[in-house]
């Protein structure tokens, strides 16, 4: 259709202890870490992605409240409105309101729209927060030809831009030791400047679906517990029928 989509999240608050992880390292001389941290802060991570490029935009922060979230997004925003080229596709005002509303089909709490509207040029995604929902940041938004659209209370997961999170926590802490929260955010910028450079789009059901498919697969189910084992479990009950059948036999 034309419509650029991008998601918004923010990471959760990162401390300042030794993240877990694996390096590379002289064999018999691993990395060691204090059981100890000291607790100097935390840091969080604004985050607007772009799943059909796989582009990034961060911003490390001691806090994340509306003051400091809702200046960086719309900055953000305007910056790539700039590169999104003009709708070719001109409708009356009847079509272009029908199609802001067809956003909302299916929901039971809807955002109101205003009677006037200019084309829709992005879709962001957000999570149900509160903060997310403010009136001046939402008109802002719609005038601009940005819809919003939420992910559902408990499956926050529907948005990409957590699964991004977590690939630049993994490649930016695991095996630290940040002792300051500037480190962590010098850090997790770092890890998306090099991201940017090469990076990945992302999709449902991609090749990261396929691979955890193909695992599943590959092991043995027991019961309907859930549980399960990478190889077959010999049953050993039936090898012992098969010798009291085969001994009856002889018997008779």
């Amino acid at each position: 259709m034309g419509i650029s989509v991008w998601g918004l999240d923010q990471a959760d608050p990162f401390r300042t202890m030794p993240y877990p992880g694996t390096s590379w390292e002289l064999q018999g001389k691993p990395a060691c870490q204090p059981h100890q941290h000291l607790r100097n802060g935390t840091a969080k991570l604004m985050s607007l992605f772009h799943p059909a490029t796989g582009e990034v935009r961060v911003k490390g922060v001691r806090s994340c409240t509306n003051a400091v979230l809702h200046p960086w997004l719309k900055e953000r925003l305007r910056d790539i409105l700039k590169t999104l080229p003009p709708p070719q596709l001109l409708l009356s005002s009847e079509e272009n309101q029908a199609t802001w509303k067809s956003w909302q089909e299916g929901l039971t709490v809807k955002v109101t729209l205003p009677e006037d509207l200019p084309p829709l040029r992005m879709l962001v995604v957000l999570e149900n927060l509160t903060g997310h929902k403010s009136p001046e940041l939402l008109l802002w938004m719609f005038a601009r030809g940005i819809m919003v659209l939420y992910t559902p209370l408990g499956a926050s997961w529907l948005n990409m831009t957590e699964s991004m999170q977590r690939i630049l926590k993994r490649r930016a802490l695991e095996g630290h030791y940040p002792e300051k929260p500037e480190q962590i955010i010098e850090w997790l910028e770092a890890a998306a400047r090099g991201w940017n450079r090469d990076p990945t789009p992302l999709e449902w059901g991609g090749h990261r679906a396929a691979r955890r498919e193909r695992v599943r697969l590959r092991r043995h189910a027991l019961g309907g517990s859930g549980a399960c084992t990478r190889r077959p479990i010999r049953r050993r009950h039936r090898t012992v029928l098969e010798k009291w059948q085969r001994a009856n036999q002889l018997t008779h």
